[in-house]
């Protein structure tokens, strides 16, 4: 009996490990670019994933965006970052069928 609930909890440890390792993922940048407003350099990128935030760490180096989390009907088999301008429009997750879709910065507006 003891085996089993020792087994269980095991189990249970290991599904909340994936869970939480499953909003975290690595996306490189081959170029400067800009996310939110923010010029980000060149390099590989944690991206946390939490609610409608993304949070971009490289070293020292932390932004958040607002991001608008779609699904795809299908798995994605690569990361891809779509660019307009050099701006980051969305960042597709490997091994997910998340899409990251950045929301353009409020910008005020000339009178």
């Amino acid at each position: 009996m003891i085996k089993k609930s020792l087994l269980g909890l095991v189990i249970l440890g290991l599904a909340a490990v994936s869970a939480s390792a499953a909003s975290s993922h690595k996306v490189v940048f081959f170029k400067d670019v800009v996310v939110n407003g923010s010029t980000v350099k060149a390099g590989e990128y944690k991206v946390e994933v939490s609610d409608n935030k993304a949070t971009l760490k490289h070293g020292d180096t932390v932004i958040a965006a607002p991001v608008k989390i779609e699904h795809n009907a299908e798995r994605y088999t690569n990361n891809a970052v779509k660019l307009f301008g050099g701006e980051v429009e969305e960042i597709r997750l490997r091994g997910t069928d998340m899409r990251l879709v950045f929301e353009k910065p409020e910008t005020t507006a000339a009178k």
